[in-house]
């Protein structure tokens, strides 16, 4: 999903959104750091596959997430992380690993890690690696509709 999409979508919603650019960054840990956020407020977006199903598993740049505890929230009988050549195609315009947290217009499931449930903003990658978007966690919430539930680990 190209920038101005996502932002064009944010701005239908009437969500306030800020852009921050910061050097290019390519795990969640540099990419905090480079934009003066705080891991914990970084939601990284985490490509799965439960029970053949793509999904998105969305945790703080400080966490991993944990198969068991998500294949346990989702009902699921498996859960397993997707290889970035098995999803890339899903996501024209974005760079690779650089896609927004937004599965739902993608037509997958989003689970979310409890602690960014806890932050008053989150930001997050806005499909490159130079761009970030921060918006209230309650927005981000109410346009995905996610389900929250104890999937990661520090």
């Amino acid at each position: 999903m190209p920038v101005q999409k996502l932002k064009d979508f944010l701005d239908d919603h009437g969500v306030k959104y800020t852009v921050i650019s910061h050097s290019p960054a390519f795990t969640a840990q540099e990419i905090a750091e480079s934009a003066h956020i705080p891991g914990r407020g970084f939601a990284k977006t985490v490509m799965v596959r439960i029970d053949g199903r793509m999904a998105m598993a969305v945790l703080p740049a400080t966490c991993r997430v944990d198969l068991d505890l998500l294949r346990e929230a989702a009902g699921a009988g498996a859960a397993e992380l997707v290889k970035e050549d098995e999803f890339k195609y899903l996501f024209p315009g974005c760079a690779v690993g650089a896609m927004p947290p937004f599965g739902n217009l993608f037509g997958m499931e989003v689970f979310v890690a409890e602690p960014l449930r806890d932050a008053e903003e989150i930001a997050f990658n806005a499909g490159t690696h130079s761009e970030l978007i921060r918006i209230k966690y309650r927005d981000f919430e109410r346009l995905v509709r996610p389900k929250v539930a104890r999937i990661s680990r520090r």
